[in-house]
C-alpha cells in the first residue's frame, strides 16, 4: 500500500500534523492556514506551485510532505458529454472514474477498491476480481484530479458506484466520506453524496451511524432471493431480507439500483416482486438498461420491455426513475475501460484476498 500523507487524513488532522510541522520548523503560525487549503479546497499539483510561499518553504514542503497524485493513464469522451477516466495508482493498479454533466449537475462516479470480489455477472469490474482496497486519498482524490484538470468541471455529485464494493473497504471510505463533505475538505454537500452497496450490513451500519445525511443506495438487480443469487454471488452471504433489515437505520429515503436484463430479471413477476420490497421500503428506483460493454453473454432490455416494467412500477405506487445509458459510444461500463487497456482478468494473475 502506498505510505500514508496528509492527503489521506480527514482535514482536521492533516492541521493538527501541519501545525505541528510548522511549529517544528520555527514557522510563524499562520503558515498552516495558508498551506491547509491547498490541500482539498485549492488543491495544489504540488508545493512548488503555490507561489504565495517563499520558494525554500515550498523545498522543504516537497521533501516534508509530498502531495500525492493519481496519474491519468486515459481518458475518452462521449458524445453525450461523459467523460471516462482511467487512472493509474503508484503501485500500477487502475481504477476508473466516470464523469456525468446534466445542465448545471455534475455527478462523478468513483472507485473505492482496485478490482472487485463480488463476481455480479453483469460488472466488467468482476471479470478482473479483487485487486486490493485503495486509501482515502486514492478515493477523494479521483475527485481532486478532476478539479486539478479543469477547475470548473468540480462535481456537485459523488457517487461510490465505480469499481469495488465501498462497504468493504469501510475504514477508508469513512475518512474519504469526510475528506468529500468537510467545508475544510472539497466542501460536497452529505446529501449529494451516495454510497451504492450490494448489502454489506456491518459496512452499512457503520454508514447509517453516522451523523451526516449521506445517501444510501442498495444494488438490488432482482426482488427474488433464488433470482437475485443467479446475478449476485453475496446474497448467499448477505440475504435481501436481511439488508432491507438493515436499512431501516437510515432515516433517509433509500433509492433501489435495478440494472435491467433481458430475459434475467425482467418480468412483470419480477416488476410486481420489486414493487411489494419498495413500497415496503419507501425506496425511490432507479431502473437503469445494462451498459452493452457490461459482461458477454448479457444484452440489455428492450426499449419497450423498459417502460412496460417501470409502468407497471408506477401503478403500483412505486415513484420509479429510468436512467438512460450514458457513454454508449465509449468503454463507460464499470471497469470496462480498464479491461481493454490495462488488460488483466481474474485469469492472468493471482488476485489478493479482501
Amino acid at each position: 500500500m502506498p505510505p500514508r500523507g496528509l492527503l489521506d487524513l480527514p482535514p482536521n488532522e492533516a492541521a493538527t500534523q501541519l501545525e505541528a510541522w510548522v511549529g517544528r520548523e520555527g514557522l510563524p503560525r499562520y503558515r498552516t492556514r495558508q498551506l491547509l487549503p491547498r490541500l482539498w479546497q485549492r488543491p495544489a499539483r504540488s508545493w512548488r506551485e503555490v507561489t504565495e510561499l517563499p520558494a525554500e518553504l515550498r523545498d522543504r514542503l516537497e521533501l516534508a510532505w509530498p502531495l500525492a497524485r493519481l496519474e491519468l493513464a486515459t481518458s475518452q469522451v462521449s458524445a453525450d458529454g461523459t467523460r471516462k477516466y482511467l487512472w493509474r495508482l503508484a503501485d500500477g493498479e487502475f481504477v476508473e472514474s466516470v464523469l456525468i454533466p446534466s445542465g448545471t449537475r455534475r455527478t462523478l462516479c468513483i472507485s473505492s477498491q482496485a478490482g472487485c470480489a463480488l463476481g455480479c455477472v453483469f460488472c466488467a469490474t468482476g471479470q478482473m476480481g479483487f485487486r486490493r482496497n485503495l486509501t482515502p486519498f486514492e478515493i477523494a482524490g479521483q475527485v481532486r484530479e478532476v478539479i486539478l484538470a479543469t477547475p470548473d468541471d468540480k462535481p456537485t455529485n459523488i457517487v461510490f458506484m465505480g469499481m469495488g464494493e465501498p462497504l468493504l473497504n469501510w475504514p477508508a471510505v469513512d475518512v474519504a466520506l469526510t475528506i468529500l463533505n468537510s467545508p475544510e475538505g472539497l466542501g460536497i454537500g452529505a446529501r449529494h453524496i451516495t454510497v451504492s452497496t450490494v448489502g454489506i450490513i456491518p459496512g452499512m451500519r457503520a454508514l447509517a451511524s453516522r451523523p451526516e445525511q449521506f445517501r444510501l443506495a442498495i444494488s438490488l438487480h432482482s426482488a427474488g432471493a433464488e433470482s437475485r443469487l443467479g446475478l449476485m454471488p453475496i446474497e448467499r452471504k448477505y440475504p435481501l431480507a436481511e439488508v432491507l433489515d438493515a436499512a431501516r437505520a437510515f432515516q433517509k429515503r433509500i433509492t433501489f439500483e435495478y440494472v435491467l436484463i433481458e430475459g434475467r430479471n425482467d418480468s412483470p413477476r419480477e416488476a410486481d416482486q420489486l414493487a411489494a420490497l419498495a413500497r415496503r421500503s419507501g425506496a425511490l428506483v432507479n431502473l437503469l438498461p445494462l451498459h452493452p460493454g457490461g459482461a458477454a453473454g448479457l444484452a440489455p432490455s428492450s426499449p419497450t420491455k423498459i417502460r412496460a416494467f417501470a409502468e407497471r412500477l408506477r401503478s403500483r405506487r412505486v415513484e420509479a426513475v429510468v436512467r438512460r445509458s450514458r457513454g454508449l459510444d465509449i468503454s463507460a461500463a464499470c471497469g470496462q475501460l480498464r479491461v481493454e487497456v490495462a488488460g488483466g482478468s481474474r485469469r492472468d494473475r493471482p488476485a489478493a484476498s479482501p
